[in-house]
């Protein structure tokens, strides 16, 4: 059953399926395809879209919003893996396997997600192979990402773990000016540590001068090249 929404929704689905990268490659028509199977589901800031050991049978494609995907300790420590934002997706490791996610997914903020059906997938990549290349290739990246991340938390000190995140967000956004995509208690679970040292760290940042905070979410890279120099030196 699709969800109603006010206006063109076909055209809409069809917005958000363009702007995948796993999609994007596709003609217009094969677009339509893809909208016209495309349920729309809207979360609302801190729901939880999907929560570890339950069997996943849908591709999720964030539409508008931001979600976070973390693991839960056995003591309850949430450790946060990734954030997400538009045009990204998740649940596509069930695509090639029936095993349950150990992960969550939990919308930080209001978020829109497109769904697609494990089933109509598997259908459309049969007939464009492409699809799975680009959803490997996806793949390739989160791994490359996962790996670094660990390597960080077992080698790198927090200050280098923090400006190696500024940096990446600079690059990701392609701006010397970046928001956080998460809160400083969440980036603290990103990176491994507290809230109140991601605070403090922050501070030492701004006083040598590499960084200018503004509000609570909002930094600005003042000397790149000296925070690429200390992540380096600090390796």
């Amino acid at each position: 059953m699709k969800c109603h929404h006010h206006g063109n929704h076909n055209g809409e689905f069809e917005l958000c399926v363009s702007k995948v990268p796993i999609f994007n490659h596709l003609n217009q028509e094969e677009m339509k395809e893809i909208a016209s199977l495309i349920q729309s589901k809207t979360f609302k800031k801190g729901e939880v879209i999907f929560s570890a050991n339950s069997s996943i049978n849908e591709l999720f494609i964030i539409h508008t919003g931001r979600v976070k995907i973390y693991r839960l300790s056995e003591s309850g420590r949430e450790q946060i893996l990734r954030v997400l934002e538009a045009k990204e997706f998740m649940g596509e490791l069930t695509l090639f396997n029936e095993s349950l996610t150990q992960n969550y997914a939990e919308a930080t903020e209001k978020t829109e997600i497109c769904v697609i059906q494990k089933l109509d997938l598997q259908k459309l990549i049969e007939k464009k192979p492409s699809i799975a290349l680009r959803i490997l290739e996806e793949f390739s990246r989160r791994l490359t990402n996962a790996d670094q991340l660990i390597q960080q938390l077992g080698s790198a000190d927090v200050e280098t773990r923090l400006a190696s995140v500024i940096i990446d967000l600079s690059n990701k956004q392609i701006s010397r000016t970046v928001t956080l995509p998460m809160s400083k208690r969440d980036l603290a679970s990103l990176i491994g540590t507290t809230q109140e040292t991601i605070s403090r760290k922050l501070s030492t940042f701004q006083e040598h001068g590499w960084i200018k905070q503004t509000g609570q979410r909002v930094i600005t890279i003042l000397n790149m090249e000296q925070l690429i120099s200390f992540t380096e030196g600090k390796k």
